[in-house]
């Protein structure tokens, strides 16, 4: 049987600050080092920073020089991190969660029940 494999999960949520409502997320995506999470964040901060106001640009380039090497740093040490920016009325919210990766079981060379075999995929065009 395989072991967990440790690794983060990562999301991406945003939030409109004017109306109350809960953040929505966005995106997420799993990575399997620290340098691959803070890079996930760090990639998608220098994408977006052009279309930011002043202040929000200001937050993610603070995050990019100063910041990350304090989350890669969380990050080593096996603690969450989450990094935000504020455009306007939204909030932007990364975090970063240390997590353990459960294997799943494959099912080459177990028995299928019947009714595995009686599906029809459709084609795809």
């Amino acid at each position: 049987m395989k072991t967990p494999t440790p690794g983060y999960w990562c999301e991406c949520w945003t939030q409109d600050l004017t109306t109350g409502q809960p953040p929505t997320l966005r995106a997420s995506i799993d990575a399997y080092t620290a340098p691959q999470a803070d890079r996930w964040i760090a990639v998608t901060l220098r994408t977006i920073s052009p279309a930011l106001d002043a202040d929000a640009s200001e937050e993610a380039w603070d995050w990019l020089y100063d910041g990350r090497i304090e989350t890669r740093r969380a990050l080593l040490r096996a603690e969450p991190c989450t990094v935000s920016v504020t455009q306007t009325n939204t909030r932007i919210t990364w975090t970063i969660r240390p997590v353990l990766f459960i294997p799943l079981a494959h099912r080459q060379g177990t028995q299928l029940p019947a009714c595995a075999y009686a599906f029809t995929p459709q084609p795809t065009d």
